[in-house]
């Protein structure tokens, strides 16, 4: 069984090395989307402008950038089934805020949210997916066995 959770793992983590890759690969586009689904809230306006300042890219670029790259660490954190607990609760955490600004479906119209509707029924299943990965952990160590008693 430890070799289907393995197995599974990495499959699953090939859903975040491509998203973040395509992200990191199409930076304008990313930062484009970002712009058009996230407001900065005014407390945090002066801030970002001095990040824009020092970096001295736009702070939707560089965010796009950070998403992407968190991304790609992610996935290749609970392939390799280091910190596995760790980044399957922050991507919980980040599919949970993507769901909510990239996905909403109610905020259109019927007929025309049923995509939106599928892509945040997918993200919920991922969040179920993460759910057991952070639950599991790591899995068994090797002095102990791999599902209690059974």
């Amino acid at each position: 069984m430890p070799a289907f959770i393995t197995f599974g793992r990495i499959l699953f983590a090939v859903l975040f090395l491509y998203s973040g890759a395509y992200k990191l690969f199409g930076i304008q586009a990313t930062a484009g989307l970002l712009a058009a689904k996230v407001t900065i809230p005014a407390v945090v306006a002066p801030y970002t402008q001095q990040i824009e300042s020092f970096v001295g890219m736009p702070f939707m670029q560089l965010l796009a950038i950070a998403i992407g790259a968190f991304e790609i660490i992610a996935g290749l954190m609970i392939a390799v089934n280091v910190l596995t607990r760790f980044f399957a609760i922050l991507l919980i955490i980040f599919v949970c805020f993507v769901t909510f600004y990239f996905h909403d479906f109610w905020n259109q119209p019927a007929p025309g949210n049923y995509n939106t509707l599928m892509d945040a029924l997918k993200n919920l299943s991922l969040i179920g997916a993460l759910f057991v990965i952070a639950g599991y952990g790591r899995g068994p160590r090797r002095d102990e066995p791999a599902y209690g008693d059974v």
